[in-house]
């Protein structure tokens, strides 16, 4: 069966969600043939594809022509595809990115990083639009720079409160479910208990609605996978 927004709330209270990253046509035929809940074409396929450093230089046209890839070889899956550094630096600029993105690639939803109250803004808009929003908070590749590196996010009582609130404000402002990337435990598990969306984690505990991991790094194709793979 393939999942809709309203499907995928749902499992919160079913089962782990189970979430792999895609980047192109023969990897998404062959997961579109799995019991696997959602797809992410992320913007990672800058490291794990296209060989950068970081996610920075991934373009918007980088997105299109992958996530339409994908969305070809996974027509049975819920796919979400990620909006890409500086596509939504302003409130303009993501209302029309995220449109485009959607019509480019036919996927079901798109993914952007942070909580800001332009993003609240953004999701708002776009959900309005008809458009189904993930958020991303914790570790956010796409601000590593300013983040200062890779990270585990929440250890201290003030990160606590602000990524706990960051959680809360982006389910307010329309998202279908949350991505909790490199959060402590601990707190990955409160977070979870306090929201009514999904929340899927990657390097953040088990405490969580789903896991979503790269399907590079699951297959031991990279030179070292995280150590949370396992």
């Amino acid at each position: 069966m393939k999942h809709t927004v309203r499907s995928i709330q749902k499992l919160k209270h079913q089962k782990m969600i189970q979430m792999l990253t895609c980047y192109d046509y023969q990897t998404a035929g062959l997961l579109n043939k799995t019991p696997l809940d959602l797809i992410l074409v992320g913007d990672s396929l800058g490291n794990v594809v296209l060989g950068y450093e970081t996610t920075v230089q991934v373009t918007m046209q980088d997105m299109m022509v992958f996530g339409a890839a994908v969305k070809r070889g996974a027509p049975d899956k819920f796919v979400i595809v990620d909006l890409p550094f500086g596509s939504y630096a302003t409130f303009d600029q993501g209302i029309s990115n995220g449109i485009k993105l959607i019509q480019a690639t036919d996927a079901e939803a798109i993914k952007l990083e942070g909580a800001n109250d332009i993003n609240y803004q953004i999701i708002g808009r776009l959900k309005q639009s008809g458009v189904a929003v993930m958020g991303h908070i914790g570790l956010q590749p796409q601000s590593i720079h300013s983040q200062g590196g890779y990270f585990k996010h929440g250890k201290k009582p003030a990160e606590k409160e602000e990524l706990l609130n960051q959680a809360r404000a982006l389910e307010e402002a329309g998202c279908f479910a949350i991505v909790l990337e490199c959060v402590d435990a601990d707190l990955a598990a409160q977070i979870t208990q306090a929201i009514n969306i999904p929340a899927i984690g990657i390097g953040s505990g088990v405490a969580v609605d789903g896991q979503v991991l790269v399907t590079n790094d699951l297959l031991g194709m990279g030179e070292q996978a995280p150590g949370f793979v396992k």
